[in-house]
This record gives C-alpha cells, structure tokens and sequence, in this order.
C-alpha cells in the first residue's frame, strides 16, 4: 500500500482566480490591506475561505522581505537550563522584553557539542543572534561569524566581528572575595565550569591556563588576587569546581569539603545558587554561618535575599535586554555593564 498523501495546499494563484483579481490584488489583501477596495478584499477572503488557504507561506514571506523578525539566543546548556536556571529565565526575559517592544520573536538554539551544531546555526532562520556566555574554544562562535549576521555575546569571550556584554568578573570577584576571606584561616572557592567538559572535581590553586570559559577565569583571578592580598599563598586555596549552576551539587561539594580534616572557614561561590547549596551543607554540618564559616554567592537572585547573602548585584535581565538591543543594531553592540557588592548576614564584619 503506497504512502498516504495530504491534500496540497492551496495557492495564492487559485484564490485569486476564484476571487476574480489579479495574483497582485490577492497578494496585496495580505501584505497592503491598505491599498485593496473593500469588495476586493471581501471576495479574496471568500475565495480563501473555500480554497482553505490560511495565507501566505511565512517562509518565503521572509525571504521576500529579508527579515524574519525573529532573534535567536544560543545556549549551550540542556534546553530544560533556559527555564529552570533563575539566571538564564531573568537574561531572557531581558531579551524578550526587547523583541516584545519590536514586534521580534525569540527562537532558543541549545546547543549540546553534538557534529549538528554548526548546521543547526547555519539553518536557523534568524535576524541575529545573542550568544550565552560559553567558552574560547567552543565552535559555535565560528559557525555564528560564519552566517554574517549580527551576534552579541553574553559575558565571554570577546570575539572580532562581535558584540560583548558583560560585567567586570575580575574585579568584582577581588572585591567579594576580599568580603568572603577576611579574617578567614582556610578559605576555598566553589566554582562555575572550567572547559566544556564540565568536570567536578576538587582541587587547589587553578591555573587560568587550565580555564576555557573566560566569566570562569576571571572570577578564579578577581578571587586569587583576593585570596593573595588576604595573604594566602594560592595553591593553598581550595577550588571546588560545579559541573552546572546546581545547589545540589554545590551542596553536595560543600558537604565533602565540611567534612575534611581541616575544613574551609570562608568559601566563595560563583552564585547564588551554589552559596544556597552551601548554606544547606553548613546546616547540615551543624556549622554557623557566618561564625564558623562565611559565604558569599553572586547574582543577587531572590535566595540571597532570603538566606541573607552578601552577594555581587548585576542585573541578568538588563544584560539580556542590552545583548537584544545590540543584536537588533539599536545600540553599542559592546556595554560594560554595572555591578556592586551587597552586604548582607553571611559574612564576617
């Protein structure tokens, strides 16, 4: 038995000669209301209606006109990230509100280090594209600057023919660290993902050689500088570094670290999410925090409000916006962007 076979869809050629006009006049009943009569658009609408033509192809509207209106955010994380991460739905609602504003709309490209992704960038049907944060060597970026459209990356790295939004990492890290490690005796940092192996792992004293995401590197230097200045020698500060932006993890981290001979008394996390993590593991430690060991996490997300958290302040969902407003060309296509330190109950005065 031969396949099944759908009905063809109906043309605009066949609505206009049941209606009685010219392809142009049916065209135009779409595109420029403005400039059909009336009874011409009625009979057009008719004619449609019986044919069961529901208007013109989108695809190819957009290869008329150039534009498909539409901005695409390459993540490289599991799609499920852009919706459970807090970080990730705040940066995109910033990007969205923007599309919103300009009658755009928003495809999500998760990227997962699959042969595909390249294709997958080369085949989206976008106006340009924002890329969150990732790192040196991903081949992503290659594929993007390969399309020639225009394309803002999200906190690092810094690429030629690209757009760059991001925070000082460095020296916000120096600066919370400074809070996190003051009057500490075994400080240690918890980290985001090193490379795009995103290995656990604990360790001591991270080269920044070894580092491939460059948000992450800057963090473990702002901190390093902080750690030094504090008068540690680097190699001797422990670096837990997170596969993901998970509390659990972190908080599983934070456990086997707690429970070492000689455990941290101040420990730095890349964000909030991860210093809840290790808020819960003090507890269930029997730790006081910030007595017997301080914490500090960044973002300033809901939770460290909740749990009192001194934190690094910076606004995902500005930087969205700003990624959107310069992949869109309406404005500086690179921005500094601002943050600050909250104090808050977690830390030492």
């Amino acid at each position: 038995m031969e396949p099944s076979v759908g009905p063809k869809r109906a043309t605009l050629a066949q609505v206009a000669e049941l209606a009685g006009v010219s392809v142009m006049t049916a065209s135009y009943t779409y595109n420029r209301p403005d400039r059909v009569s009336a009874e011409a658009r009625s009979k057009v609408l008719a004619a449609a209606a019986r044919l069961g033509y529901a208007g013109p192809d989108p695809s190819a509207r957009s290869l008329r006109r150039g534009s498909t209106r539409t901005l695409g955010v390459v993540l490289g994380e599991h799609l499920s990230y852009a919706f459970d991460d807090p970080e990730a739905v705040s940066f995109l609602a910033g990007v969205a509100d923007v599309c919103a504003d300009h009658g755009y709309g928003v495809t999500i490209l998760p990227i997962s280090g699959a042969a595909d992704d390249a294709a997958r960038i080369r085949d989206a049907a976008v106006d340009g594209f924002v890329i969150w944060t990732t790192s040196d060597d991903d081949p992503v970026l290659a594929a993007v600057r390969a399309v020639r459209r225009p394309a803002v990356v999200h906190g690092g790295p810094a690429v030629r023919g690209m757009g760059l939004v991001t925070i000082d990492n460095r020296a916000a890290a120096a600066e919370v660290g400074a809070v996190a490690f003051a009057g500490a005796e075994r400080p240690a940092v918890l980290s985001l993902p090193l490379s795009r192996e995103r290995t656990s792992t604990i360790t001591a004293g991270v080269a920044g050689a070894d580092v491939s995401f460059p948000v992450t590197r800057e963090r473990l230097e702002g901190y390093r500088r902080a750690a030094e200045d504090a008068g540690f020698a680097w190699r001797d500060v422990t670096v837990a570094v997170c596969a993901r932006n998970d509390a659990a993890e972190a908080e599983r981290l934070a456990a086997t670290l707690l429970a070492a001979a000689e455990p941290p008394d101040a420990i730095a996390a890349m964000s909030d999410q991860q210093a809840a993590g290790v808020v819960r593991a003090a507890r269930a430690a029997g730790r006081a925090v910030p007595g017997e060991l301080a914490v500090t996490g960044w973002d300033d997300a809901a939770v460290a409000a909740e749990l009192g958290l001194t934190t690094v302040a910076q606004s995902l969902r500005d930087q969205g916006a700003a990624c959107a407003h310069a992949a869109l060309g309406r404005e500086p296509a690179s921005l500094a962007a601002p943050w600050s330190i909250v104090r808050r109950g977690s830390t030492r005065a």
